[in-house]
């Protein structure tokens, strides 16, 4: 992991570099939370890094599999931990603020950090991980780390050339809503009366228009609670509530195709409605969301009647099936500190170390090749 200034990434949560451990992630912080993988996954790297050979990397016993060296010739992969999506909402959020210019320039920076790392020369990036979790992260200058591992929420607003599922990670959002941790009620499926559960912004870009017209469509029904609403304290508190009295929780896509909503209905053991046509989905090499999810087409959720029609004739056992596959699902989508094995940050670096193969393969090739990617 790089020794970055604090600048880069604590500092912005008004931590020092006295700090004697890892600050905790700030109460309050609403909607910034959504995106904090940075953190989490520089809070699991944060311990005492252990003294061991290149050929010794199995991870802490009963923990997370991964392992932080002493030294980079003994690194398998290389973590940059610069807090980019924060950096982009505590800088200038609205991004015609002059506050941005503090964003770009700690991006400026990290390119001289890393255009000096020998490591860095040595790959050129490749088997570097750099977060880029919100939409606009690293925004001014992301096309120059197109060789790294991304840590992304979905490629809407990334070029092709930069990022792409075969090189990047695609990683969960950090759910909002607080976790529910004694759902065993005698009858879950009457334990939870209202059918339909939505609750946030209605007015989003892109794919996102879709939420405006469902708005219209779910009106006047008694078992669907349909809400448009900001994700203040006392939002978050009223959509952990409203969740978990639900049977399905409707998530659609929001600015990008992807969106919290999802890992907060996993979260709370409500069955996602998942309608996003370019949704791309965290660890799908090891988890089926058709187990736990039900997916719709923008068409489909759009047709009069169908999506409601098809959830009020949905199979009682089924759903039962479903609620309790998301009871076992669901710690795959908690961030800890420590991190803990099975949990998001552990799975993470598993994304990571599968991405190696081909790292190693493009690292190696390039070393002898006369004429670059003479095959394209």
């Amino acid at each position: 992991m790089y020794d970055l200034p604090s600048r880069f990434n604590l500092a912005m949560l008004s931590a020092s570099d006295s700090d004697l451990s890892f600050p905790p992630w700030p109460d309050g912080s609403g909607v910034k939370r959504q995106h904090s993988v940075e953190y989490w996954m520089m809070a699991s790297l944060f311990s005492q890094p252990r003294e061991i050979s290149r050929g010794d990397k199995t991870g802490a016993d009963d923990g997370i599999r991964v392992v932080r060296v002493l030294n980079g010739d003994d690194a398998d992969v290389f973590f940059v931990p610069f807090f980019s999506s924060l950096s982009f909402n505590v800088h200038g959020h609205n991004m015609t603020d002059p506050d941005t210019e503090i964003d770009r320039q700690l991006q400026v920076d990290l390119l001289e950090i890393l255009g000096n790392s020998k490591f860095y020369q040595r790959s050129a990036g490749r088997d570097h991980v750099v977060p880029m979790h919100h939409p606009n992260a690293f925004r001014f200058y992301r096309d120059l780390l197109n060789s790294s591992m991304l840590v992304v929420s979905d490629f809407a607003r990334l070029p092709m050339d930069v990022s792409y599922l075969r090189k990047d990670i695609v990683a969960p959002y950090v759910h909002v809503v607080d976790s529910f941790l004694d759902d065993d009620p005698s009858d879950p499926y009457g334990s939870r009366p209202t059918l339909l559960f939505f609750r946030g912004r209605t007015v989003r870009k892109a794919e996102g228009i879709v939420r405006a017209k469902l708005a219209k469509m779910m009106k006047g029904f008694d078992d669907v609670h349909f809400e448009d609403s900001f994700a203040t304290g006392e939002g978050i508190k009223a959509s952990t509530e409203g969740m978990r009295k639900s049977k399905f929780c409707l998530s659609p896509a929001g600015d990008t195709p992807s969106s919290c909503r999802l890992f907060d209905a996993i979260i709370s053991h409500c069955v996602p409605i998942i309608i996003s046509d370019r949704i791309e989905l965290p660890f799908e090499d090891e988890i089926d969301y058709t187990e736990f999810s039900l997916f719709f087409s923008v068409k489909e959720a759009l047709t009069p009647s169908y999506l409601l029609g098809q959830l009020r004739n949905f199979p009682r056992e089924r759903w039962l099936e479903m609620w309790g596959r998301l009871k076992n699902v669901s710690h795959h989508f908690e961030f800890n500190y420590p991190a803990q094995k099975g949990d998001a940050v552990d799975l993470i670096w598993q994304q990571v170390r599968r991405k190696l193969p081909d790292v190693n393969l493009s690292m190696h090739r390039s070393r002898r090749l006369k004429i670059p990617d003479w095959w394209r």
